[in-house]
């Protein structure tokens, strides 16, 4: 017996939010096992599991930053051909530090000059960041929070989910005060 059962239908009998448990970004690699010693070589990430081929070259692997779980996978081209692209187009994965310059000089130090990354810089709405590609053409940002202060240009407004209200910033208002002034 066969019983189809439409996922809305379920959803729409509950008001309750999903309960998310995580969230990991599968990443795409020409060479995973050089991908994986790259990751934990240079960012730090551990190693939580790998699945090697016949031959040991990994073809999928979690790692582990900190709690936060990336999973590394290897495909030739024939995998993307099959989808009609001509291979992974990367993507920026941001991670979230409590030191990034020290994060910086880790990644500096093991790459040297080989890899161009950005220096840490702050950034007006309230985080110093810095970013570098990695051995498959992904980018990752590492990401401190520094301040709730956020710089906004003028006209714009800070709005928060929690309570749908406008949280306008103090300097935004104060901006808008002084133009309104000079009229």
């Amino acid at each position: 017996m066969l019983i189809v059962v439409d996922v809305m239908d379920l959803h729409a009998m509950s008001d309750e939010a999903p309960r998310y448990l995580g969230l990991a970004p599968y990443l795409y690699y020409t060479d995973a096992t050089e991908a994986v010693e790259w990751l934990t070589r240079v960012f730090g990430f551990r190693e939580k599991v790998r699945y090697v081929d016949a031959a040991g070259e990994v073809f999928q692997a979690t790692l582990l930053a900190g709690d936060a779980e990336i999973q590394v996978t290897a495909v030739d081209s024939t995998y993307w051909e099959a989808k009609g692209v001509d291979g992974p187009v990367g993507q920026l994965n941001v991670v979230y530090v409590d030191d990034v310059d020290a994060q910086y000089e880790r990644v500096r130090a093991a790459v040297g000059e080989s890899v161009e990354l950005t220096t840490p810089q702050d950034q007006p709405y309230g985080a110093r960041l810095f970013t570098v590609q990695d051995v498959g053409g992904n980018s990752w940002t590492f990401w401190q929070h520094i301040s709730d202060v956020v710089d906004l240009p003028v006209g714009w407004q800070e709005i928060r989910a929690e309570d749908g209200q406008n949280a306008v910033t103090r300097k935004n208002i104060e901006q808008s005060e002084r133009e309104h002034e000079l009229g």
